[in-house]
């Protein structure tokens, strides 16, 4: 399930219709689909948006100021009329581990099992802490089959909780934001390992997906703006956030026939992201016995920093694996039938939203 759904007893929540709410350190994205009456299955984009949140309201994902995050899910429920809500929970408070468990464990044990195992894998009291479990599909046939574990500080979830029933809101769920950003971009029939790499404003998430289920999570404290900051002091500090954005997205570290300067200011911010992202593939390979059905064998880009021009060549030829811009559509619009009302730019920033208006019972 790999998602925390313990504020709303009855279970029939889970199935209402939901508002994907995206939550980060600079703005709320919110996307909600509706069903189309033909019967393929297909989905069209009900609401959509972005509202910012004012600076020190959340740092690195911990809520330091619950009325002013509340004040801004008031005015998202305003604007959309929105009752209920599945929320993203930031990477960097969650703590991830695999653990084995025998075949055929009943159900209604497995939890008991692994309430054992927090207590060595993650570094608060057990007492204190939420957690969830997906069952890892595999291949082989042996006598174990592998769980991954997803834990949240009881404390962390409660902020975002209160926020939103401060707000007039019922969250039916709350999800690491990497594992509904797995769900929009990556294919259901995926069955390799995947690192997902979403270039943010502020920073970079990481997270690495292994047949479907999020198992690694990292965050690097490089973004977008890190790249505006180096162009400022080589082009000079009047210079506009939207002309640095235009700069970014149409030069990029794609050099010029005579001038090389903005490609080489963005080569040297963006080759630190780069260096960390090798860090972590060579970290997942050795943690993983350089398994081959675990080798990372595509990355795929997501948020609104990642319309840097070239930055997908860039990382295919220095980490040597294909990086490509992910289709955050992939599991919920049919291109070929639908034109999303977000452009293909703006779309990237909004991955972890429609993964979460997805939904769960909906996959």
């Amino acid at each position: 399930m790999s998602s925390f759904a313990k504020f709303v007893p009855p279970p029939t929540f889970l199935t209402m219709p939901c508002v994907g709410v995206d939550i980060s350190d600079t703005s709320l994205k919110y996307m909600s689909f509706v069903a189309e009456t033909n019967m393929d299955g297909s989905k069209k984009i009900k609401q959509w948006g972005d509202i910012d949140i004012p600076t020190g309201v959340v740092q690195r994902g911990h809520v330091v100021d619950q009325e002013k995050l509340s004040a801004v899910l008031q005015e998202f429920k305003a604007a959309t009329g929105a009752e209920f809500v599945r929320v993203s929970l930031p990477e960097e408070r969650a703590y991830l581990f695999e653990t084995t468990i025998k075949k055929g464990t009943p159900l209604k044990e497995i939890r008991g099992l692994l309430e054992f195992r927090l207590e060595e894998n993650v570094p608060i009291p057990s007492k204190d802490v939420f957690f969830d479990y997906t069952i890892i599909p595999e291949t082989e046939d042996t006598k174990s089959i592998r769980v991954a574990v997803v834990a949240y500080a009881k404390e962390t979830i409660q902020h975002y909780y209160d926020a939103c029933v401060a707000a007039g809101l019922h969250p039916v769920s709350f999800e690491v934001e990497a594992q509904a950003m797995a769900r929009a971009v990556i294919p259901n029939d995926s069955v390799g390992s995947t690192m997902l790499v979403d270039f943010g404003k502020t920073r970079t998430g990481i997270g690495i997906v292994h047949r479907g289920v999020l198992l690694y999570t990292s965050t690097i404290d490089v973004g977008g703006d890190a790249l505006s900051q180096a162009l400022r002091r080589m082009l000079g500090e009047e210079l506009s956030e939207q002309e640095l954005t235009e700069l970014k997205n149409t030069q990029g570290l794609i050099r010029g026939v005579e001038k090389s300067e903005v490609s080489d200011t963005l080569l040297s911010t963006i080759s630190v992201v780069k260096d960390e992202l090798a860090t972590r593939m060579q970290y997942w390979h050795l943690r993983n016995n350089n398994s081959d059905e675990r080798r990372i064998s595509s990355i795929q880009l997501t948020g609104g920093s990642s319309n840097l021009k070239g930055l997908p060549a860039y990382l295919t030829e220095t980490l040597g694996v294909t990086a490509v811009r992910a289709n955050v559509w992939e599991n919920s619009l049919s291109l070929e039938n639908t034109v999303p009302p977000i452009g293909r730019r703006l779309s990237f920033g909004y991955a972890t939203a429609i993964g979460l208006a997805i939904g769960i019972s909906e996959q």
